[in-house]
């Protein structure tokens, strides 16, 4: 195995093993509670939880979102998370696909579309490749790769600082992001990978190209703590520890970018663990909650456990647009229904 998955595999291990959530700091939902409404004249079987995204439709706004590939371990993930994304119609990313440029006979583990042809499916390199002798080519390569219908950047200084041998030349991404969104025949998603993506960093980002946002705040899985579990200095490895809790919250993320840009499709991921996370989520502006961490869980156990997840956050979806007195998505976005708790 080359050292890149060997990574995925301690990846999906410390994930599953080790406690690496944050823990002192949340993702910024719990501030928030919906209004009950105790008579909310509508038939519970009528409620309606599909979307768009990027221009497809979904059953329910549900992004699974980016983990693995790469590795035997990685493979029966994706195609697990593939086959129930295909079962659902829901949303999925794939985690970085780095490993299947440079080992080209890896590429079947993120062969997704062989099992879910019909999905909303994102291509994921991390931004910081493009400082790394990676381009256009390269992101049409995964693209293909694929047969995606977006691509993902992720964007990871922090993990990148704790990580042994990290990529920290961050320097002049923006100008090269903006030559890949010119170039690329997708659109293209800026994604954190759990520490945020402010308001100020969101306009940036999508000057420069981009399409859609990914919020990924803090408040779920800690890549601090996982890359620190990893280490073997002792200095990453306290490094890790000192930065465990860094990033700004999911909910903030969500307020300050849709204050910017009212209409930019938005993602909110970062310790979303369950429907209630996701329709608050929505209710504050995003369109899409995502979720890795419940997923990664569930398709490490079985297919069965995978269809009782979804089942549970499509019921646990609907039971809030229900006891809030809405029929859709958008009746909630628009509405009143959720109050800040902390005020």
């Amino acid at each position: 195995m080359s050292n890149t998955q060997t990574r995925k595999d301690d990846h999906l291990r410390i994930c599953l093993e080790e406690d690496v959530q944050f823990r002192h700091f949340s993702n910024g939902l719990d501030r928030y509670r919906f209004t009950h409404c105790c008579l909310p004249e509508l038939d519970l079987s009528e409620i309606d939880l599909s979307t768009t995204f990027l221009g497809k439709s979904l059953s329910a706004p549900i992004l699974i979102s980016s983990m693995t590939g790469g590795t035997p371990w990685a493979k029966t993930i994706n195609f697990r998370l593939g086959e129930i994304a295909q079962t659902y119609n829901l949303a999925m990313g794939v985690g970085s696909q780095r490993v299947a440029i440079e080992k080209p006979e890896v590429a079947e583990t993120f062969n997704v579309r062989s099992v879910a042809p019909d999905i909303l499916l994102f291509a994921n390199l991390g931004a910081v490749q493009l400082n790394y002798k990676y381009g256009i080519e390269q992101c049409f390569q995964v693209v293909e790769l694929l047969q995606a219908d977006a691509l993902i950047f992720h964007i990871n200084p922090l993990q990148e600082c704790i990580q042994p041998q990290g990529d920290t030349n961050f320097k002049g991404l923006l100008d090269k992001i903006n030559k890949v969104c010119s170039g690329i025949s997708v659109p293209v998603i800026a994604k954190e990978v759990g520490n945020g993506i402010s308001g100020k960093m969101a306009q940036q980002l999508i000057e420069a190209g981009v399409s859609a946002i990914d919020v990924a705040g803090a408040g779920g899985t800690s890549w601090a703590k996982v890359e620190s579990e990893r280490a073997q200095n002792p200095l990453q490895r306290q490094l890790g520890k000192t930065f465990a809790d860094w990033g700004i919250s999911t909910a903030d993320c969500i307020l300050q970018i849709r204050q910017r840009y009212p209409e930019i499709p938005l993602i909110a991921s970062g310790g979303v663990r369950n429907g209630l996370d996701v329709a608050k989520a929505i209710a504050l502006g995003a369109d899409l909650g995502g979720l890795a961490f419940p997923f990664l869980q569930a398709a490490s156990e079985s297919p069965e456990a995978l269809h009782d997840l979804v089942k549970l956050l499509i019921a646990e979806i609907t039971t809030v647009l229900f006891c809030t007195g809405n029929a859709t998505l958008s009746d909630l976005k628009s509405g009143d229904s959720l109050d800040d708790s902390s005020c």
